[in-house]
Formats: structure tokens, C-alpha cells, sequence
């Protein structure tokens, strides 16, 4: 029964080094990776993308159409209230 214990931590053995060597050429391959990852997502965070700058934009023209509508129509009905008093 002891030899079979034996054979048993062996092969652990054997399967813990097998794994810390994948997992060592894992790390060398992820490092460029993970850098090129880490520079895209600063990036992205620091700069604003087309989406943002489409939807400021509308809403500055958004704003602007609310206030040109606001003194046409207000100098409208005054023009309409002239003509009608002549």
C-alpha cells in the first residue's frame, strides 16, 4: 500500500511541473499582450470617443434650435399683434 502512495505523490509531481512550465510560457506570451491591452484601455479612458462628441454636438444644436424658436416665435405673434392694430 506504501508504494502505491509513493507513485501516487510521483505523478503529482510530475503534473505540477508540467503545469508551472504551460503556465511559465503562458506569462512570457502574455506580457506583450497584456501590455498592448492595458496601453488600449488607458486610451480609451483618457480620450473622448465619436459617440461622446456626436452627442455634445447635438445637443448644442439642440439648444440652439430651443432658443431660435423661442424669439421667433416671439417676435412673430408681436409682428402679427402690429399689423392687426394698423
Amino acid at each position: 500500500m506504501k508504494m502505491g502512495r509513493k507513485d501516487a505523490s510521483a505523478t503529482k509531481l510530475q503534473v505540477d511541473q508540467y503545469r508551472k512550465q504551460i503556465g511559465k510560457q503562458d506569462n512570457k506570451k502574455t506580457k506583450s499582450v497584456l501590455k498592448a491591452t492595458q496601453l488600449k484601455a488607458d486610451a480609451t479612458r483618457s480620450a473622448f470617443g465619436i459617440r461622446d462628441v456626436f452627442l455634445m454636438l447635438v445637443a448644442i444644436l439642440f439648444l440652439l434650435l430651443l432658443v431660435y424658436a423661442f424669439f421667433y416665435l416671439n417676435l412673430s405673434t408681436e409682428l402679427n399683434l402690429d399689423l392687426d392694430m394698423d
